[in-house]
């Protein structure tokens, strides 16, 4: 009886510590860029290159991470593929998406170029680039991208 109630109360702790681990993604562009709001199925087409120019006519250039869990999950969610479908899209697109190893990376990109849309871990957030409403929602609001 007593390992029970000890077993509980530490699955009961590990659970209330999840929320603190999860990603919380923020899609950010570019001051320049005028879009303060896009829809989950915009984005998706915009991460899928399907969408090539923003509405002011400017390129669309896509920053992404040589390796970052939280972006992996939120992109196979917007561009509804597969662990292994994404990396072989990608692979198969690496001319045309710009790979930096870290948000600062991410947001040094953004930064300087005006098409520029990453994805980068709402830590890391800072006043030089537009965060992006998504469904009409912002970063840590429920409902804004996978976490």
């Amino acid at each position: 009886m007593k390992r029970s109630r000890v077993g509980c109360l530490i699955a009961f702790v590990m659970c209330s510590l999840l929320p603190c681990f999860a990603h919380h993604m923020a899609v950010v562009v570019n001051k320049d860029n005028a879009i303060g709001e896009v829809s989950s199925a915009h984005l998706g087409k915009i991460f899928r290159l399907e969408v090539k120019k923003w509405h002011d006519d400017k390129d669309v250039i896509l920053v992404l991470h040589k390796s970052s869990v939280g972006e992996t999950n939120t992109l196979e969610h917007l561009s509804k593929m597969s662990s292994s479908e994404l990396k072989s899209f990608i692979a198969a697109h690496q001319g045309s998406i710009t790979m930096v190893d870290s948000d600062e990376d991410v947001l040094k990109v953004v930064e300087t170029m005006p098409g520029a849309v990453g994805l980068i871990d709402v830590r890391s957030i800072n006043d030089q680039v537009n965060v992006v409403r998504v469904d009409g929602k912002l970063p840590m609001e429920d409902g804004y991208l996978p976490h």
